[in-house]
């Protein structure tokens, strides 16, 4: 399983991260070459995080690979068959970005096979005490058997609206490490901006 953040890689070097490059393929390049993300997931597992990202002139090539199942080096000619299950996350809409051409069409039909809909967290509160768990165990295992929600917090962390989605709900699970008492969340413990979203002041 190899992940890949395509939102983060500078847009000179996408090509060379996902399809590897020869040696002297540009200045520094490493003696032997390097394989790209491709190659080390082959029999395996691609994870293409933040696809929505990644710069249309760039989306060609991930096209062409899906398409042929083999990829070329940067600055090398010879093809290496690669067999590779891809699975791709964005916060975009890439049938809307796919209106606006920021988005391959093309790619966009190829890689739209089985799609999956994740609401963001404020319209599933439901999931809000499971993923606190999750994340609160994680740094600790004791949470597993002594977690407590207070009735107050409860309230006040469902009816939250999460901007950050649950990367906000992640890093509130590393606060309350060292704010919380006896394994139990209290309305105490919670940041001031989930209060001020309720109307109601810290304590």
């Amino acid at each position: 399983f190899i992940a890949v953040n395509c939102g983060a890689i500078p847009r000179e070097l996408i090509g060379s991260e996902l399809f590897g490059y020869a040696e002297g393929a540009f200045t520094g390049a490493r003696r032997g070459g390097s394989p790209g993300k491709f190659e080390l997931a082959d029999g395996g597992t691609l994870f293409l995080d933040e696809i929505g990202d990644m710069p249309i002139e760039q989306q060609v090539t991930l096209l062409r690979v899906l398409q042929e199942k083999q990829v070329c080096r940067l600055g090398d000619s010879k093809t290496i068959p690669v067999d590779v299950r891809i699975i791709c996350a964005t916060n975009h809409n890439l049938y809307q970005e796919v209106q606006k051409g920021t988005f391959r069409q093309d790619l966009f039909y190829r890689l739209n096979v089985i799609s999956l809909l994740v609401p963001p967290l404020r319209e599933r509160p439901e999931d809000i005490d499971l993923l606190l768990k999750h994340f609160l165990i994680q740094q600790d295992s004791k949470w597993l058997e002594n977690m407590r929600i207070d009735p107050d917090a409860r309230y006040l962390l469902h009816n939250y609206k999460w901007p950050g989605n649950v990367r906000e709900l992640q890093n509130f699970a590393e606060r309350i490490q060292y704010t919380a008492r006896d394994y139990t969340v209290r309305s105490s413990d919670l940041p001031r901006e989930i209060f001020e979203s309720s109307g109601q002041r810290p304590e």
